[in-house]
């Protein structure tokens, strides 16, 4: 069984973990201790369990402010899949196409009339 190696705060801990999830385990101890050196930025030194109780605190907090998030996101995007917005795109009738063609070619025509005027 793999072992793992991290620090939260300033103590050194080593976990054992199963084969394949030693990256997540160092991904947690990295946001616990993330959160427990910010609290010691802001508080000094302070016994163990409490640092671990206030760091706990603080990512079950934030994870609940997200919960709370992606709940109201899947709300909206189950309200917009059950009433979609008609989205009205304009479309150039082929006439006008045309239309631009022909007056294309009458202002290179006056263009050739208007170079020829000049050079004589």
């Amino acid at each position: 069984m793999p072992t793992v190696d991290f620090t939260i705060g300033h103590k050194d801990y080593t976990l054992s973990c199963q084969e394949g999830e030693e990256r997540l385990l160092k991904r947690a101890a990295g946001l616990l201790d993330a959160e427990a050196r910010a609290i010691l930025d802001q508080a000094g030194r302070m016994p163990e369990p409490r640092l671990l109780l206030l760091a706990g605190l603080m990512l079950a907090d934030r994870t609940s402010a997200l919960e709370d998030r992606a709940g109201s996101a899947e709300r909206e995007l189950a309200r917009l899949k059950a009433n979609p917005q008609k989205v009205e795109v304009p479309v150039i009738p082929a006439g006008i196409g045309e239309a631009l063609a022909e007056l294309a070619a009458r202002a290179e025509a006056l263009a050739d009339k208007a170079e020829e005027s000049l050079d004589i």
